[in-house]
């Protein structure tokens, strides 16, 4: 067999004979270890790591910081107001 016959080979299972895949998005550090991440647990390296990520979420340790809604910060204002107004 030639080496153009084993290209042909090769081609023939592909929906595209002789297509390059180009990925869609560069290599990025996982986010938990560092390592090159995977394109199927991305942005992790492996599903131990997206696992890891995960627990922490769930656990607490990540949180989203939140302001005070200013219908809460008035409506305390008006009750502290009210409370001076008694005495």
């Amino acid at each position: 067999m030639s080496a153009d016959e084993d290209d042909r080979e090769k081609d023939e299972g592909s929906a595209y004979p002789g297509a390059e895949i180009i990925p869609l998005r560069r290599t990025r550090p996982c986010a938990i270890c560092g390592l090159p991440s995977i394109r199927a647990f991305h942005p992790f390296c492996s599903q131990r790591c997206a696992d890891l990520d995960l627990s922490r979420w769930l656990n607490g340790s990540y949180v989203i910081p939140a302001a005070a809604e200013p219908e809460e910060a008035e409506s305390t204002q008006l009750l502290d107001e009210d409370d001076e107004a008694d005495y």
